[in-house]
Parts: structure tokens; C-alpha cells; sequence
């Protein structure tokens, strides 16, 4: 069992504390005050509760550091080159239908580079940890990425466009290629714990488009701690923050990502992409 460094302590204290309140919630979803942000996209009284749980717990213990948060935005720290990327309840959508699959995501950037990561899962009692050199846990058990190779034993998780319907158009071609190919695909709703599992070997490979850095910053440090692959589709090599995300094993990543590139919109491509080495 490896040791906990105190910064991921301090994140696993902050996600413990959020998630009894989100657990709670969960139990009464049927009563949460719930608005719509936008087409498939909602805010509960639940995210906003946790949000301010976590943001209050990490300002605690670390006040310099800045906030890059799915609910309340961007704070600023004294910290210039320290800040949290916070998505309090990833899978909302799961959590007010009252479907189990959804988790806490909290990542560290320093300097621009993700350096540590949680993504707790309080249903299934699954917290996931990792930083950069340190290698990715869950319950401190060490995981790895999956060994397979093959593709037509893989079994891939993605996530639908939801905000801006002129995605749908590549998305289908996407799916239509790994489909044609007999590739098992699942859409869950949480990208979060979609990369999780990836690093954990449960999926193969994982891929979305427009998705937000606190979707997805912890996730991609689990991967990559994991031996796995995290970049942009086109080999672009900002995940984090870029347009689009795939995320394998070593095993099929580059076949992944030939299948998957043709379709991409010309705006996302990068003239000078680099491939996964």
C-alpha cells in the first residue's frame, strides 16, 4: 500500500467531506430545487453544496492557491502558478434520474502541468488517486491500464454531444467507424470515472469532444499514471484544455485514433499534429 503525499490527503479530505453531503442528496434527488443551464446540461442545489464544500476545504488548507471550478468559474490565487480544477459532481444528469454513476473530481495544476488527482466515487465507495511519478491507485490498490491489443476485444466508453447539436454530424461518424469494426462501446455519463476506468483496465480506451478541463484534468493524470495514452484525437498533446480527448492503453491507441481522426471537424484539427509514440 503506498503512503498518501499530504496534497493528495488534502484532496481526499476535501472530496470525503463533499461527497456525505452529495450522498445525502442523492438520497432525496426527488426534492433537490434543480434549473436548466442548457440542453443536457443541468445545476442542482447538490452541485453548488459540494462545490462550496470542496472550494472551502482546499481554500483552507492551501490559501494561495487560485480555482478553476465548473459552477463558480475562475478565482484567482496569490499563487499564479497553483490552482485547483474542481468538478463537484461529475454525471449530474446520472445523479438527478437517480442513477448510481457519478463521482467528485479534483485535480492540481502547477506551472501548467497536472501534478495530482482524485476522483472519488462515494456510491461504490471507489477513490481514485494518483500523481505525476507516483503511479494511479484505487483504494490504494495499484492499477494499470488494460494489456489487450486487439480491437475486436476491446470494449471503448465515449460520451454523446450534448451542448452544440453541430457535433452530432462528426460524433455519428466516429461511432459509425468503430461500430462497423464490431468494437463494444458504452456511454455511462461521467467522463470522469470513463478515464478512471480506463486507468484501471475496465475500458480500453475512452473519447469525447467538447469537454472542460475539470472533466477531464484528474481523469487524464489517472491514465497516464496508469501507462496509459491521454492526448487530443489529431495527437494534439493538451488534453486537459484542448478540444477533444482520447485516452487508451498502449495496446491500440494508435489504431484508435486513425479510426476516429477522419471525422473530425477541420476546425479541430491541428496542421502540425504530432502521433502517440
Amino acid at each position: 500500500m503506498a503512503l498518501k503525499s499530504p496534497i493528495i490527503n488534502v484532496m481526499v479530505s476535501a472530496a470525503d467531506k463533499a461527497a456525505r453531503s452529495l450522498v445525502h442528496d442523492f438520497g432525496e434527488v426527488e426534492q433537490l430545487q434543480v434549473s436548466r443551464k442548457g440542453p443536457a446540461d443541468f445545476v442542482s442545489t447538490a452541485d453548488v453544496n459540494a462545490e462550496n464544500i470542496i472550494k472551502s476545504e482546499l481554500s483552507r488548507a492551501r490559501p494561495d492557491y487560485g480555482f478553476l471550478m465548473e459552477e463558480s468559474g475562475q478565482t484567482a490565487g496569490r499563487s499564479a502558478d497553483r490552482r485547483w480544477i474542481v468538478d463537484p459532481l461529475d454525471g449530474t444528469t446520472n445523479f438527478l434520474h437517480g442513477l448510481p454513476h457519478w463521482c467528485i473530481s479534483i485535480a492540481l495544476e502547477a506551472e501548467g502541468e497536472i501534478v495530482a488527482g482524485v476522483i472519488y466515487d462515494p456510491v461504490k465507495d471507489e477513490l481514485f488517486t494518483a500523481e505525476r511519478g507516483a503511479g494511479a491507485y484505487v483504494n490504494a490498490r495499484r492499477i494499470r491500464v488494460s494489456s489487450r491489443t486487439a480491437m475486436g476485444d476491446a470494449l471503448i466508453a465515449t460520451g454523446i454531444p450534448g451542448k452544440s447539436r453541430s457535433d452530432s454530424d462528426p460524433y455519428l461518424a466516429q461511432l459509425k467507424a468503430l461500430m462497423t469494426a464490431d468494437i463494444a462501446i458504452r456511454r455511462m455519463g461521467s467522463a470522469a470515472l470513463d478515464l478512471a476506468y480506463v486507468a484501471a483496465g475496465r475500458y480500453e480506451g475512452f473519447w469525447e469532444t467538447s469537454l472542460h478541463a475539470w472533466d477531464v484534468a484528474a481523469g487524464v493524470l489517472l491514465v497516464t499514471e496508469a501507462g496509459g495514452f491521454a492526448t487530443e484525437i489529431d495527437g494534439g498533446r493538451n488534453p486537459v484544455h484542448g478540444r477533444t480527448l482520447l485516452a487508451s492503453n498502449t495496446g491500440i491507441n494508435a489504431t484508435l485514433a486513425e479510426m476516429l481522426r477522419p471525422a473530425l471537424p477541420s476546425d479541430t484539427l491541428r496542421a502540425t499534429g504530432t502521433e502517440n509514440q
